[in-house]
């Protein structure tokens, strides 16, 4: 996955940052969010329940979107798409762990080790 960013227009939120649409954003932060209320993991059932509730449109949350704020919303997300688009992309970015052995989910801190030695990757670039 490319990040593509412009240091003089950052987002307000990383997912902004992460993902190209609205919609992807917000099945990010539903998926955080859910992990964060299970003890920052998820097993493979309860990953798989969440993305057929969301493909079967029958996930019910709160987002923090001015119009939406303070209502509950039903989401609608296809199954396929959040494995594609959501899942698979936060595993290869270091977002989220996934332990083959034990077959869980977990939320990580790769993401931000591997930009700091992206950051020195270019430091070091620079004074050669």
């Amino acid at each position: 996955m490319v990040i593509l960013f412009d240091i003089f227009n950052l987002p307000d939120d990383i997912y902004g940052i992460l993902f190209a649409t609205n919609q992807q954003m917000i099945i990010a932060k539903v998926l955080v969010k859910a992990m964060k209320e299970n003890g920052n993991s998820f097993n493979k059932t309860e990953m798989s329940f969440l993305a057929t509730q969301l493909h079967e449109g029958k996930y019910i949350t709160q987002i923090d979107l001015p119009e939406f704020r303070g209502k509950k919303v039903k989401l609608s997300y296809n199954k396929r798409q959040f494995y594609d688009r959501i899942l698979t992309p936060m595993k290869s970015m270091g977002l989220i762990y996934y332990d083959l052995y034990k077959k869980t989910y977990t939320l990580s801190d790769r993401f931000s080790k591997e930009l700091q030695s992206v950051g020195i990757m270019w430091s070091q670039e620079i004074k050669r």
